[in-house]
């Protein structure tokens, strides 16, 4: 188990917490909108940059690969040595990379600008992990749920905005702006945004970043550019078998080391499997809707279905899909509390096949369009917001941030084999006319059937997920009058540990005996933990411990522990082992 050496005092975002929150949400539109700010170009890209189309799409290739590479490297180094100070070093160099950008038209310039562009998908794990750090359990899943949405958000947005600056404007004007938002949203979170002090132990993984580096260009890469060089020539098959060899060996190795850069155990575990699996299935259908609608808007009524938008009207049309999820995020949070992520997983997906099932017929007028974008977007908010939630639930404390950059980059995968996929299909179902290739209306319904099968299949695994913990087992609940006990303990520690009691499968355990015993092999303190696992012992003086835990039906724990005297309240968690013994 991964230990913390944190304190976390109450007063640690003292004046500040309630803007941390927008902060760190307005951090984590702005690095989604890298993802979608040349779509209004894409088109033109080949002309602008004096280049082959095969080689334009590298400009786009770049910033993908670069991100899913990123998310779970800063994830864990957030973890190590501070999520705060990784959050605005990754939005650093997005800056950076937005400038180089918008000072070149030369393609590998502008590829290497859109590379350093693609490092801040780490913010968005890195702020997950910031507010599980400094936010009151209250508050926690209204704000994961916000930041998690702002990739669909930032994404949304984004195609307006660039839109009406790329029709009236010179298009590299799209890379100062974003440069312009990376600097203001740095300048915020120095403002308003604490340190967390929450630390792993351990060392950063090198070779296996390397290694998981290496594994998933090689994977993603022949994604990507499969429909370029044909998805049955060496080149990609030798790709996607030299990723086979490359994770299976990166895997081997992380088993091995004592601090990996990624715990296979706990990624094995099935709360985080299950919806790791079901993330990528969201990723596929969120991209389906971003690739199909806005090309179905701008088709020329010529064609017989295509709906005869500007570039700028198509934007605001799609615009409420992030909209949507946006302010999918409060409702998420009241769901969440009565029925759990799992039931509010379930539920957003269940609403994006809704909205996939519908637009197959609504697909003649402008509206329809709208109409689709907001059913989509309150699914995908309430699939997205339940995702950090599940978990946040499932691994300690100290791997939120590799966790969920794991979890990201799941998503990202998810929106790689969307991107493949759907334009395959509308190359392979398009009309040429005069050598232009246009997609058909066969060719989009074929691309809402995909997302439709692909929520399918994230339905199934989403019912796999371990539910809440049964609730008509007196012997495993605390009573009210220990709960309110446990919440005076935690209002009160000055200096002690807390935390949660989760079982095997990060569900909480309720009464598990915690007991803080000395150097000397003494009793320091004990408690009960409460019916959601959390629990709080107070220290008679800083040194080492140990932290023993014990519950019916599960496997005893001790955990070595350091607590400095005056530190405030340390957060470990306690992870029981799933064999069970006797009481």
């Amino acid at each position: 188990m991964t230990h913390t050496t944190t304190d976390r005092p109450a007063g640690d975002t003292g004046r500040t917490g309630g803007a941390i929150v927008p902060v760190l949400a307005f951090a984590g539109i702005v690095v989604a909108v890298m993802q979608t700010l040349l779509v209004p170009v894409i088109k033109d890209l080949p002309q602008l940059l004096s280049t082959s189309p095969s080689n334009a799409t590298w400009v786009l290739t770049s910033t993908l690969l670069s991100g899913a590479v990123a998310t779970p490297i800063m994830g864990r180094l957030g973890d190590l040595y501070g999520k705060r100070r990784l959050l605005i070093t990754s939005l650093s160099v997005m800056v950076v990379g937005a400038l180089i950008s918008a000072l070149t038209s030369d393609l590998l310039t502008m590829i290497a600008g859109r590379t350093l562009q693609g490092f801040a998908m780490g913010a968005i794990p890195l702020g997950i992990g910031l507010m599980r750090d400094m936010l009151p359990r209250e508050k926690l899943p209204s704000a994961m749920a916000l930041m998690s949405s702002s990739i669909g958000v930032g994404g949304g947005l984004a195609l307006p905005l660039a839109a009406l600056i790329a029709q009236h404007s010179d298009w590299h004007s799209l890379f100062y702006g974003a440069a312009g938002l990376g600097a203001f949203a740095i300048a915020l979170t120095l403002l308003v945004v604490p340190e967390s002090r929450m630390r792993a132990e351990g060392t950063f993984d090198v070779l296996g970043a390397v290694g998981l580096s290496a594994g998933l260009v090689l994977f993603l890469l022949p994604i990507t550019k499969g429909s370029d060089w044909g998805w049955t020539s060496g080149t990609t098959l030798g790709l996607f078998a030299a990723s086979a060899v490359v994770l299976l060996l990166w895997g081997v190795l992380e088993l091995r080391i004592k601090a990996p850069l990624v715990d296979l155990r706990t990624t094995a575990r099935p709360a985080v499997l299950f919806t790791n699996l079901a993330s990528i299935m969201v990723g596929v259908s969120f991209y389906v809707v971003s690739l199909v609608l806005p090309q179905l808007l701008q088709l020329p009524t010529s064609t017989g279905y295509g709906l005869g938008q500007s570039m700028v009207m198509a934007g605001l049309i799609v615009a409420p899909l992030g909209l949507t999820m946006m302010f999918t995020a409060p409702v998420y949070a009241r769901l969440s509390a009565k029925y759990g992520p799992k039931v509010t997983l379930i539920l957003g997906l269940l609403i994006i096949a809704i909205g996939y099932g519908a637009g197959l017929g609504l697909m003649s007028a402008a509206w329809q369009s709208l109409v689709i974008a907001v059913v989509l977007g309150a699914g995908i908010g309430l699939a997205y917001s339940s995702l950090p939630a599940l978990i946040v639930g499932a691994v300690p404390a100290s791997e939120t941030g590799a966790a969920n950059g794991l979890n990201t980059l799941m998503r990202s995968i998810g929106t790689s084999v969307s991107s493949a996929v759907i334009g395959m299909v509308l190359a392979n179902t398009a009309n040429h006319v005069g050598g232009v290739a246009i997609p058909t209306m066969h060719g989009f319904r074929i691309s809402f059937l995909i997302a439709t099968g692909a929520v399918a299949v994230g339905l199934v695994l989403a019912l796999f997920l371990p539910g809440r913990r049964s609730a008509d087992k007196p012997q495993l609940r605390a009573s009210s009058e220990e709960d309110a006990v446990l919440a005076r303990a935690n209002e009160m520690l000055d200096a002690g540990f807390r935390g949660r009691v989760l079982d095997a499968d990060g569900g909480p355990v309720a009464r598990a005996k915690v007991t803080l015993i000395d150097q000397q092999g003494r009793q320091a303190g004990t408690t009960l933990s409460a019916e959601d696992g959390s629990y709080a012992v107070a220290v008679p003086a800083g040194g080492a411990y140990v932290l023993a835990a014990r519950a019916s039906g599960h496997g005893p724990l001790a955990s070595s522990v350091r607590h400095a005297g005056a530190e405030g309240a340390v957060d470990v968690d306690l992870s029981l082992p799933g064999e069970s013994v006797s009481a």
